[in-house]
């Protein structure tokens, strides 16, 4: 899953739980069962689940290019240098 298929993901299930949650309220306050809000639910996150968890082909719409190994060895990391206080000593004059 590559990142723009991350952010559907995160997106579709935010949307679906939503859903669910106003229609399982709308369901069981019309029947007047605890027990049916509940179920819908229930059967909504599992829906959402079904959805958004496996690594569907439409998650992966952009791919991620890696850098070839041979590549890399070209390119080395930069040392890491130690870093520069910026704190001003004052002097009494």
């Amino acid at each position: 899953m590559d990142w723009q298929g991350q952010k559907l993901a995160e997106q579709l299930m935010q949307i679906m739980l939503l859903v669910f949650a106003v229609v399982g309220f709308l369901t069981g306050y019309v029947m007047g069962s605890f027990q049916m809000m509940i179920l819908v639910y229930a059967g909504g996150v599992v829906l959402t689940t079904l959805v958004t968890i496996p690594n569907w082909p439409f998650f992966n719409r952009h791919p991620l290019k890696w850098l070839d190994p041979s590549e890399a060895e070209k390119h080395p990391k930069p040392d890491r240098q130690q870093p520069v206080s910026s704190k001003k000593k004052h002097t009494k004059k």
